[in-house]
Parts: C-alpha cells; structure tokens; sequence
C-alpha cells in the first residue's frame, strides 16, 4: 500500500486518441487590411446582425450563433 500510483498516460490533445486537434481560429482572422481600410473576409449572419461572422462550409456558410444557414449553388 506504500508508494505512489502509477502516473496516467495523457491521450492526444481533443480527449480521443488518433483525434485531430482543432485549429484555433481568431477574430483578427476575420478581417484584412487593405490600404486605410478594414475589410471584413468572412460574410455576416443578417439575423444576427453585424459582429457575428458565418462559418464557411464547402457547400454552405452557416451561423453558429442563431443557426441560420445559405447553401451554396
């Protein structure tokens, strides 16, 4: 009963062995900056209003925030 416990082995980063790790997305990825003005590359959700960018999908873009979501053509 004397001694320490084994130490655990720690899995990959995401909890799941063989999981691939999530990129850590920013908001100054969401703007660029051309001349003198700031320009937005994301689109913006038109329920949520402006400040809330859409996540862009292969075949759609989709708002996290409310759900709202345009199909590409």
């Amino acid at each position: 009963m004397a001694g320490k416990p084994a130490p655990k082995k720690k899995d990959a980063p995401g909890g799941k062995k063989g999981a691939p790790v999530k990129k850590s997305v920013s908001k100054k990825d969401a703007y660029e900056v051309s001349g003198t003005k700031v320009v937005r590359k994301k689109p913006v959700c038109p329920k949520c209003g402006p400040g809330v960018f859409m996540a862009t999908h292969a075949n759609r873009v989709a708002c996290g925030k409310c759900g709202y979501t345009e199909f590409k053509k």
